[in-house]
Parts: C-alpha cells; structure tokens; sequence
C-alpha cells in the first residue's frame, strides 16, 4: 500500500471538525492553534479548494469536503484503535502519580538502578520526567493511607528525629527536661493516621517537661521539615524509612531511644491500573518496586522490630484503577 499523503493535514482537519476549532485539535495534539492552520491551509492549497468555514457552533466541512467526512472520520477511529491496541503512543513510558514526599525521598533516588536494567523506559512522575505528560493516564497511583488488599509497599516506623549537633546537645541535659529550649517542628502529613502521635501526646507519654509544646513551625510535607532538621532549626516526629539513607550516613540521628517510636497504621501502597499490567514495562516496574520495598521494610524491621502482625498484609494486586536491586537500604 502507498504511504498516504497529507497525513499530518488529513489528522489536523479531521481533529479540527471533531472538536469545532482549531484551539482544541492543537490541545490534543500538543501543538499551536497556528501549527494546525497551517497544516490545514497545506491541503487547501494542494487540492485548491477551501474544507473548513466557520458556523455558529464551530468549524463546518465545505461543500468540497463533506462527502469525505464519514470516510475522514472513521479512517481515523481505526487508527485511534490499532494504536490503542499497539501501544504505539505510550512505547515504553510509564507514569506514575505518587504521594510528593515519596517520589522525592524514596522513589525518584532509586528509579537509577531500575533504568541501569531497562534504559529504554521513560518515566513521568507527577507530571514530570523524560515521558511527557498525558492528561488522565496513570499506569501507577502510590498513597499513604489506611491499608488496603494488594500492594503494600511498607509501613513507616515514626520517631523523633534531629540532627547529630542537636543530639549531642540533647544528651547532656537531664532526661526529664531534655526537650525544653529545643524548637519542635510539626508535620501534619501523618495526622490522619490513628498511631502516630504529635508532639503534645509523645512528650506527655514519655513523661518529660516541655513549655508549650504545641508551639513551632507546621509543615504539610516530609522533604521540607527534614531540610528544617538537617540545618539544625529544630526537633520533628518523622517516618524514618523515608529517611533511611539520612539516618544510615548520619546526617540525621535520633536523640531518643530507637523504642521511642510507633509503626504507622497507615502504610504506602501503589495501585496499578490493570490494563497497564499487560505491558511488560509496567510488570517489570511493579516487580521492582516491590523488591525495593522489602528492602525498605527489612531495614525498618531490623532496626526497630517488627510491626504489630495484625496489620501486616500480603503484597498482591490491587484493584484496577477509576530488576533486581543493587541497594542496602
């Protein structure tokens, strides 16, 4: 069969009529509203006669036009379809949605060691990375929440966290009043979770004194109050698996006994889309993801015991959505 001319322009055209302007066909394309004129007028001066006007509810086929319209547009729902059915505009991308601090702390550090395997994939996390954005399509949703059937990625083990400085600083005062004249900082990204406490309830249950305690700095995410924490600005109750790497080359410590801390209720999960899984690049990322994690998990249970066994789950796939690794931690 000969190559179709004019492809580019027979797609502009049809898009335009489709969607009644040129504005949303260059939305779906990715291009200018110019680019998709100019495609438009190339095939109007090829074939010398006009195919677009301008209606009351938007663009119109011409005269010149409109008997090809019915072959125009399902030429194109079949192309639509076999690329649908091909995978050819995805190749080998995969995009992720995932909860900020994960991405940042835990994920994106890692996602080296899995392309070192697979050097073709194209990753967009949280609308960015090599792969562009595709509005509306996640093969992977990862959350912190209550715990769910499928995919446990690990619970965290939450204790108060500072740096070396501050430690040592902590260590010489007398253990009831070692937190008074430290700053504390708060982090509201655990407040949903029924066992994590905050730093009233902490420092009341391990009986120390502390001069309004429910004063200091709030903060929505992780990554920021660990900045605050490594520069010194004061003490924060944090997820230590998120902060491992911190923790395993002392840049960050922890001022009380490693018994002090809680596991989380709730725990990070990722949910892949099921018709993703049927792409090999997205099995192997799950594959991956999930050994990642136990590593994650066998340091936390090294460090600090294991959590309570009625909240353990079994990894598994969840529900569809509306390599091995070179790493110790």
């Amino acid at each position: 069969m000969p190559a179709t001319p004019h492809l580019r322009s027979l797609q502009a055209v049809e898009l335009a009529l489709r969607t009644g302007s040129l504005q949303a066909a260059a939305a779906i394309l990715g291009i200018t509203p110019a680019a998709v004129g100019q495609r438009v007028k190339a095939l109007e001066d090829y074939l010398g006669v006009d195919l677009l006007v301008r209606g009351r509810s938007g663009l119109k086929a011409t005269a010149s036009l409109a008997p090809a319209v019915a072959h125009l547009n399902a030429a194109f729902r079949e192309l639509e379809a076999t690329a649908a059915l091909l995978d050819l505009q995805r190749g080998s991308e995969i995009h992720i949605a995932a909860a900020s601090d994960f991405a940042d702390l835990w994920l994106k550090p890692r996602i080296a060691d899995f392309r070192a395997g697979h050097p073709n994939t194209l990753f967009c996390i949280n609308g960015e990375g090599d792969a562009p954005l595709r509005l509306g399509l996640v093969d992977c949703e990862i959350t912190f929440g209550p715990v769910t059937s499928g995919d446990l990625l690990f619970r965290d083990y939450v204790a108060p966290i500072s740096s070396p400085e501050n430690t040592t600083r902590i260590a010489g005062l007398t253990p009831l009043d070692q937190l008074e004249g430290f700053p504390l900082l708060h982090l509201d990204f655990y407040k949903e979770d029924p066992a994590v406490p905050d730093w009233s309830e902490w420092i009341r249950g391990h009986k120390l004194r502390r001069t309004a305690p429910e004063r200091g700095i709030r903060f929505q995410r992780i990554t920021p109050v660990l900045e605050a924490v490594l520069a010194n600005a004061g003490l924060a109750i944090c997820g230590l698996g998120l902060a491992s790497e911190m923790l395993e080359e002392k840049r960050l410590s922890l001022p009380f006994s490693p018994a002090s801390g809680v596991w989380t209720a709730h725990a990070f999960q990722a949910r892949f889309r099921g018709d993703a899984l049927g792409r090999p690049q997205v099995r192997r990322f799950r594959e991956w993801i999930l050994a990642e994690s136990r590593l994650t998990a066998d340091w936390l249970h090294r460090r600090f015991g294991r959590p309570p066994i009625q909240a353990d789950i079994i990894q598994g796939p969840l529900p569809t959505l509306s390599g091995s690794s070179r790493r110790s931690l």
